[in-house]
């Protein structure tokens, strides 16, 4: 395949897309929602051959699923989206220099993004409508587990484009093979930026071999630590939505830290998480704290292993510490800093685990599960950075952004 008439079809569509008005591309980002909503049927008939041709055991199942209630949610996803105000032409800080020349920073498009992701269909109605909004053209690389369900989808997104007179190279998906993933990381001059969504060997595939640059979007390796003064009613509902909500999930949480003195409260902690069928691996302590009081057969004593692992599955390690610094410390040799939670009522604990917590998300008494765009009011997500260059967190339209500077005088000259 020739991919540089893709990157080159792509980056024209991109020059074209940043000079297009932002009623313009809200209408087509509606429009696809519409086309989705409309074509659920056939979306759910490619995405049913998608999950046949998967191992019945694989932890990517649920991330790869969609159903008639998720394709609404995707749908209404889009449409939030549409409804932002764009970040486009906005002037993020206006200054005037003594000589009387003014500076404007403006926000612009990045051009051409780029998009690596796993078996996560819904990644591409995300990543079209935040690139639609924004100006920018995409180039999307899917897995192969979601190839027919992404073709599914990709097709009506061009089909909106078309809708509304739009290039529809402003939105290209790629074959699904190694292939593509290689031909993109090197899409020197055509793409200006590549976004790897998936797991942990993935980003790392990514960072490795991109020639161009890299937003890092980290796997979720997620603590809550039940405090000395944690509410265990608060404590309950945290722990047990941040596991149970969505195993297959970044945001989903992946390691409980007890605080020793309330380990006697450590079953009733784990309680509702029985009842969802969750395995945990717990420490000498935490072992002997829920021997007879969790069911035996999802018991299991702890190994290191368990401890810096993302499950993605109904699965749960425990950690007993005797202080805040113990569990912090705990967070900062695991941590893949993504989302970090504590549950207390001391003010002055909450403070120090917010202050000294390195992580994209940290929650005080909140599941870690609102780690998401839309939870955020950012009406989607590219993904989660994790990194500290140019966005962390959810990324959302003004992360699809960079910046120029403007700059407008009366004839200023600079002196020697």
């Amino acid at each position: 395949m020739e991919y540089d008439t893709i990157f080159v079809a792509a980056r024209r569509a991109g020059n074209e897309l940043a000079l297009v008005d932002a009623g313009r591309l809200s209408r087509t980002v509606v429009k696809a929602a519409a086309l989705l909503r409309e074509n659920a049927g056939k979306v759910l008939a490619a995405n049913a051959l998608d999950l046949e041709a998967m191992d019945a055991d694989s932890p990517m199942r649920d991330r790869l699923r969609l159903t008639a209630e998720r394709i609404a949610s995707i749908a209404a996803d889009m449409e939030s989206v549409a409804g932002l105000p764009s970040p486009q032409g906005e002037t993020i800080a206006e200054w005037t220099r003594p000589n009387g020349m003014t500076l404007r920073k403006v926000r612009v498009p990045f051009g051409v993004v780029g998009m690596i992701c796993e078996a996560r269909p819904n990644v591409t109605a995300d990543i079209f409508s935040l690139s639609m909004k924004t100006g920018n053209a995409c180039v999307l690389k899917g897995g192969s587990d979601a190839r027919r369900s992404n073709e599914a989808i990709a097709a009506l997104l061009r089909e909106a484009l078309r809708s509304e007179g739009i290039d529809p190279a402003a939105f290209t998906l790629l074959p699904a093979g190694h292939e593509a993933a290689g031909a993109l990381l090197n899409a020197v001059g055509y793409v200006d930026v590549v976004i790897p969504r998936g797991g942990a060997g993935l980003i790392r595939f990514v960072r490795e071999n991109a020639r161009i640059p890299v937003i890092e979007t980290g796997a979720g390796i997620v603590h809550t630590y039940f405090d000395l003064d944690g509410d265990l009613t608060k404590g309950r509902a945290v722990v047990c939505n941040a596991k149970t909500r969505r195993v297959s999930v970044c945001n989903a949480l992946d390691c409980l830290i007890v605080h020793r003195e309330r380990l006697r409260d450590l079953a009733e902690l784990c309680d509702p998480m029985a009842a969802e069928r969750v395995t945990v691996y717990a420490d000498a302590e935490a072992y002997a704290a829920l021997e007879g009081r969790y069911p035996a057969c999802l018991l299991r004593p702890a190994a290191e292993e368990h401890f810096g692992t993302e499950f993605l599955d109904y699965k749960l390690a425990v950690r007993t510490v005797g202080s805040l610094d113990e569990a912090l410390a705990h967070i900062a040799r695991y941590s893949s800093r993504h989302s970090e939670a504590i549950v207390t009522e001391n003010a002055g604990t909450a403070r120090e685990f917010t202050r000294r917590v390195d992580a994209a998300c940290v929650y005080v008494n909140v599941s870690t599960a609102f780690t998401d765009g839309g939870q955020f009011g950012f009406g989607a997500e590219v993904g989660i950075s994790t990194q500290k260059l140019h966005a962390r967190g959810p990324m959302g339209l003004p992360e699809l952004t960079t910046y120029k500077y403007v700059i407008s005088g009366n004839g200023q000259t600079r002196e020697p």
